[in-house]
């Protein structure tokens, strides 16, 4: 599977080492995301993402992540056409605010606004500034906002999958592909939110999840396992196939079977803040607020 972080050379955004950095928008390009099949999303991104996207969660390190489901395959993205455009009308968040990432440093809570060096809108003759002498210009600060919001509602998710966690809802899901050309698809390592378990919670437990509105996320994760048939669409599109069978997830209501398929393609998460390698050497520049669900400044694929 290809590394979530698609950020090839990341490094710490400097007032000094990048006074004379510009940048030119994106214009929906996301070549640089061709081969990642999942990516980290933010429990606020369930509503649009379900409409496009499978929704599941997987193990990553000691963490448990939600994720969208963008292949089947290893180093797919079945959302990226061959000019590099997005192919959905919701553009996950983690992909959107590339290529600006927060980083770990280290030493506690602490993290580095970092870019990714090697990102080919970076110029110092076009483009927007990044500074205007030691100030961030609104285009940087805009970027640095979105981190910021994004850092936060991420925080919110860990503890909503920690909540899922504590009262056993969450169960193996395992789902397999057949198609007519005699290739398989499985994806094992994902987990569903049990809705036979769901609907037996105590009624102080189940209202906690109402009341803080992540009851709709779990129905708009388990709505979602519905659009795996359009994956396989884009599958026999861009193999020439036709009339794929499609095998579904089983209900997450029901006990899931164990999965011997070929073609395994387990969707896991890189690291569970979603953070760039250690970034080089250099001064940091601090985030600070914007909704993951919507980048100021920039629309989602039409």
């Amino acid at each position: 599977m290809a590394n979530l972080l698609f950020y090839e050379n990341p490094v710490a955004l400097s007032k000094v080492d990048h006074k004379n950095t510009r940048i030119k928008p994106l214009q929906n390009n996301y070549r640089f995301a061709a081969k990642t099949n999942s990516v980290i999303l933010a429990g606020v991104e369930f509503t649009e993402a379900a409409k496009e996207y499978p929704v599941v969660f997987t193990q990553s390190g000691d963490h448990v992540v939600p994720v969208a489901l963008l292949g089947l395959r290893n180093e797919e993205n079945l959302y990226i056409k061959a000019d590099g455009t997005w192919d959905a009308k919701y553009v996950p968040a983690f992909v959107r605010r590339y290529p600006f990432v927060l980083a770990d440093t280290g030493e506690g809570d602490q993290r580095v606004v970092c870019i990714d060096s090697d990102f080919s809108g970076f110029s110092e003759t076009e483009g927007e500034p990044l500074f205007e002498g030691d100030q961030p210009t609104p285009v940087l600060q805009q970027a640095l906002d979105f981190l910021d919001e994004y850092q936060k509602q991420y925080a919110r998710t860990e503890r909503f999958v920690q909540r899922l966690r504590d009262n056993d809802l969450l169960m193996s899901l395992n789902a397999k592909v057949d198609m007519v050309d005699g290739a398989q698809y499985a994806l094992t390592g994902l987990m569903a939110v049990d809705e036979k378990k769901l609907l037996q919670l105590d009624d102080a437990v189940a209202l906690e999840f109402f009341k803080s509105g992540e009851l709709a996320w779990v129905y708009c994760h388990l709505m979602s396992l519905g659009t795996m048939g359009s994956m396989v669409e884009r599958i026999a599109r861009l193999t020439k196939a036709v009339k794929p069978e499609v095998k579904q997830p089983e209900s997450p209501a029901a006990k899931t079977a164990g999965n011997a398929s070929a073609g395994k393609a387990a969707a896991t998460a890189a690291a569970a803040t979603a953070a760039a390698p250690k970034p080089k050497a250099g001064g940091a520049t601090t985030a600070t607020k914007s909704n993951p669900a919507k980048k100021p400044g920039q629309e989602n694929s039409k």
